[in-house]
C-alpha cells in the first residue's frame, strides 16, 4: 500500500462524513485519523454539542470498525470498563466476561466525571493494549483506538485528567464551533433525515496496513529528529511554562507526523507535518506558570512563539 492510495482513502473518509454526517470539521478528521494511523489516542475537548460523540461513532462506522460507548459517570466501576468474572452454576467456574473496552474503537464520553480509580483502569488499555484480570492477561483487539471526550467549561463534579494519563493520549484536538456556512449545511442535513447512512470505506486489516506503513516506511531526515527535538526541549526552557513536553511528547510528534505525511500522499516528513501537528501534540502536556496564568496568556500563543523562533535547517 503506498502513501497516494492511502490518501485517496482518508479523501473519501472525509468526504463521507462532510457529506452526511459532521460539517465544517474536516481538519479535526484528518488529525484523528493521524493519530489512529499512528497507533495513538485522542483527546476531544469542547462544549457540548458541537458533534464529538457523533464524530465518534460515525467514524467507526465509515471504517468498518466495532465501536463501543462508555458513558463516564461518578457511580462507574473499573470492572464496568474492563469486564467482571461471573460465577458459572454449569462448569461451577468463574468466567471473565469482556467489558466494552474491548473493542477495536471506544468512546470514554465525558471522560473527567469518573473518579480516578476508573479513570486509571484505561491507563493499562492505552498503553499496553491489554487487560489484567485476576492474573490472567487479555489481549485487546487490533486496531485499537480510544476516543475521550471532555468539556472544559464546566468544572462542578468532575475529576481533572492527572497528568500521567493525559500523557497517554497521543493528541488533545480542540473542538471548536463551525462556521456559519457549516451550520447552516448541518440544518439542512438534518433536514432531510435524522441520521443519513455512510459506506463502510475500510476495515481492520487496511487499517493495520496503513499502521505499518506509517511505521516503518515514512522517512524522518536527521534535519526533522532535530527539529522536533529543538520544538520539544524549547517548551522545557520557557519561561511562561512550569512543565515542559517529556521524551514521550517527541516520540508522538514524530509519530503522527509521520501519519500526517501519508495523509498528504508522501512517504517522507516535511517541517510542515511537525508544525501542522505541534500544538495538538503538546497543549495536553504543559503547565502554565503561575505568572502566565496570571496574566492569561493563551497555551496556543506560547506555541506559537515557540515555533515562530525555531528554525529548521534543511
Amino acid at each position: 500500500m503506498d502513501p497516494t492510495e492511502i490518501k485517496d482513502i482518508v479523501t473519501d473518509i472525509v468526504s463521507e462524513m462532510r457529506t452526511n454526517r459532521v460539517v465544517g470539521l474536516d481538519f479535526a478528521i484528518q488529525n484523528i485519523l493521524a493519530c489512529f494511523f499512528a497507533n495513538g489516542h485522542v483527546l476531544l475537548e469542547g462544549v457540548p454539542g458541537i458533534a464529538k460523540t457523533m464524530m465518534a461513532f460515525s467514524l467507526a462506522e465509515i471504517l468498518g470498525l466495532e465501536f463501543k460507548r462508555i458513558q463516564f459517570t461518578p457511580d462507574l466501576m473499573p470492572g464496568d470498563i474492563t469486564g467482571v468474572s461471573v460465577f458459572n452454576m454449569k462448569t461451577q467456574e468463574f468466567t471473565f466476561i469482556q467489558g466494552p473496552v474491548f473493542s477495536s474503537i471506544i468512546l470514554c464520553d465525558e471522560i473527567s466525571r469518573a473518579p480516578p480509580k476508573t479513570q486509571s483502569a484505561l491507563l493499562e488499555a492505552m498503553q499496553e493494549r491489554q487487560v489484567s484480570h485476576e492474573g490472567i492477561t487479555h489481549k485487546l483487539p487490533e486496531p485499537f483506538l480510544v476516543m475521550a471526550t471532555q468539556n472544559p467549561i464546566e468544572q462542578a463534579g468532575i475529576y481533572p485528567l492527572p497528568e500521567a494519563q493525559l500523557d497517554r493520549f497521543l493528541i488533545r484536538q480542540i473542538i471548536s464551533y463551525p462556521s456559519k456556512d457549516a451550520e447552516i449545511m448541518m440544518l439542512k442535513l438534518k433536514q432531510k433525515q435524522d441520521l443519513l447512512p455512510v459506506r463502510k470505506l475500510s476495515d481492520s486489516t487496511q487499517i493495520l496496513k496503513i499502521q505499518q506503513v506509517v511505521r516503518e516506511e515514512v522517512l524522518v531526515t536527521e534535519k526533522i529528529l532535530e527539529y522536533i527535538v529543538n520544538l520539544i526541549r524549547k517548551t522545557r526552557e520557557h519561561y511562561g511554562l512550569t512543565l515542559g513536553g517529556s521524551p514521550r511528547a517527541s516520540l508522538a510528534l514524530m509519530a503522527v507526523a509521520q501519519a500526517k505525511a501519508v495523509i498528504s500522499g508522501r512517504d517522507y516528513v516535511e517541517p510542515d507535518d511537525v508544525k501542522q501537528l505541534f500544538f495538538p501534540v503538546v497543549n495536553h502536556r504543559l503547565i502554565l506558570s503561575p505568572e502566565t496564568e496570571m496574566d492569561k496568556v493563551p497555551v496556543i500563543q506560547i506555541v506559537d512563539n515557540i515555533l515562530k523562533s525555531t528554525d529548521v535547517i534543511l
